[in-house]
């Protein structure tokens, strides 16, 4: 990565705003417009305080700004990093491992519990799902490039799939080989407080913000195939929707 002062300029003591504003101003800008990229190390805040020729408290105060609005995370003993943020668009069905995929990004999962049984009466309320309907739940810590971003359950009915064995990486892509991927799906999203269990899974802060994304999954004839449920600290997703006017 080239110097941050070539990046983002230098800073002028003669400007209207304070030294410390320009230097987060400027490291806003570069990671807005992806000059900066999700997980790039910043350098220690003695080498910014030399390279920018200010103080270590005025560097300090800029970052503190800039973690704060979840732009940037601090990590013990490891340092200043852009904060790992992805942006995902409500316009189209798409899996994690597809989204991540497309973002250039490196997708994988550690399973939490694959287990098989019957409808819980919450899922049968969620999916319609007569009592005694069996079914398989899928419960996964998913990660980008390493780094985690959600904790995701999910319940199928196992008419779906051969075997609870079957979902590997990708449960759409197990799903569409079985012939029953969701063609269209309900996504409902809204704020919750995280357990002090998520958050620690996540690497979040106590106290964070959370997202919870619940999602039905639809086959063209109105059948649900999929019912999930996942977990996201609040400052590692951005959600995007492109809305336009009816005539």
């Amino acid at each position: 990565m080239a110097s941050l002062s070539a990046i983002i300029g230098g800073l002028n003591e003669e400007h209207s705003l304070p030294l410390y504003q320009q230097l987060q101003r400027g490291l806003r800008k570069a990671i807005e417009l992806k000059l900066l990229a999700p997980e790039d190390a910043l350098p220690p805040e003695r080498d910014l305080a030399e390279e920018f020729r200010v103080s270590r408290i005025t560097v300090r105060k800029a970052l503190d700004g800039l973690v704060s609005e979840g732009l940037l995370t601090r990590r013990q003993g490891s340092g200043t990093y852009v904060a790992s943020r992805v942006e995902k668009s409500f316009s189209k069905l798409s899996s994690f491992t597809e989204d991540m995929t497309t973002r250039g990004r490196t997708p994988r999962s550690v399973w939490l519990k694959k287990t098989q049984g019957t409808v819980t009466p919450e899922e049968a309320m969620m999916t319609g799902f007569s009592p005694g309907t069996p079914v398989y739940r899928f419960n996964r810590l998913r990660f980008a490039d390493d780094v985690p971003m959600s904790l995701e359950y999910c319940t199928i009915p196992s008419f779906c799939l051969p075997s609870i064995d079957a979902v590997q990486t990708s449960l759409y892509q197990a799903l569409e080989k079985s012939g029953y991927r969701p063609q269209r799906a309900l996504q409902r999203l809204r704020a919750v407080l995280l357990t002090a269990q998520q958050t620690e899974m996540l690497h979040g802060k106590e106290g964070d913000a959370g997202l919870l994304v619940e999602r039905r999954g639809f086959m063209l004839d109105g059948r649900i195939i999929e019912f999930s449920q996942s977990y996201y600290c609040g400052d590692t997703y951005d959600f995007v929707a492109e809305l336009n006017a009816s005539e």
